[in-house]
């Protein structure tokens, strides 16, 4: 007998089970300007957009960590290129360095952050899209870490919980009578009793 397994914990799955739907994401690769902060922060601080993004995906990560390997892996391999053209300037024996520099970031960037592309990918049941998480942020970065910010602040607006009025119910009341000395058989016919109600 065939038991279907899941992909991720190898528990059975029951017969009737069908697999999450595979669905777009709410804004395009090429949407930053609809979110101008992520923007800018993308743009000049990709490390800062970097670590939120990851802290938004992990509860239990701060986002300092994530952005002091991104500044590292990312922003290091440029810095090492720039600063070797800089210094020896672009001549045959240094082009190789400079090379080696941007390779390194370039590789580094679509495989450190292409893994938590596929982690939210994963979480929110998204497509490949356009393409393959790694390959989007080795050729898009920038626009790839500004979509992911706009997906998870977008969805995390949608789970949010509205606020709901609560309506508490009335306090328990309790009927007593004036006269402290009450007999247990009822007043005449003709006589009435004064009662006043008292919250607890």
């Amino acid at each position: 007998m065939h038991v279907r397994k899941c992909n991720e914990c190898g528990q059975p799955l029951p017969e009737n089970f069908e697999p999450p739907a595979v669905e777009p994401w709410t804004t395009g690769i090429f949407g930053c300007a609809e979110d101008t902060e992520s923007c800018w922060t993308g743009l000049f601080c990709p490390c800062v957009l970097f670590g939120r993004n990851i802290e938004s995906l992990r509860d239990d990560t701060p986002w300092t960590t994530p952005c002091i390997c991104h500044a590292i892996c990312v922003e290091g391999g440029v810095a090492l290129a720039v600063a070797t053209a800089f210094v020896h300037g672009i001549e045959p024996k240094t082009t190789f360095l400079i090379y080696e520099g941007l390779l390194f970031a370039w590789w580094m960037c679509g495989i450190y952050t292409g893994l938590s592309r596929q982690s939210l990918q994963k979480k929110y049941h998204l497509k490949n899209s356009p393409c393959d998480p790694c390959m989007v942020h080795c050729c898009m970065h920038w626009c790839a870490l500004c979509q992911e910010h706009r997906e998870m602040k977008g969805r995390l607006s949608d789970d949010f919980v509205m606020p709901m009025t609560v309506v508490n119910p009335p306090p328990v009341q309790e009927m007593t009578a004036n006269n402290e000395n009450q007999d247990s058989t009822p007043p005449p016919s003709g006589t009435s009793t004064n009662l006043e109600m008292q919250a607890l």
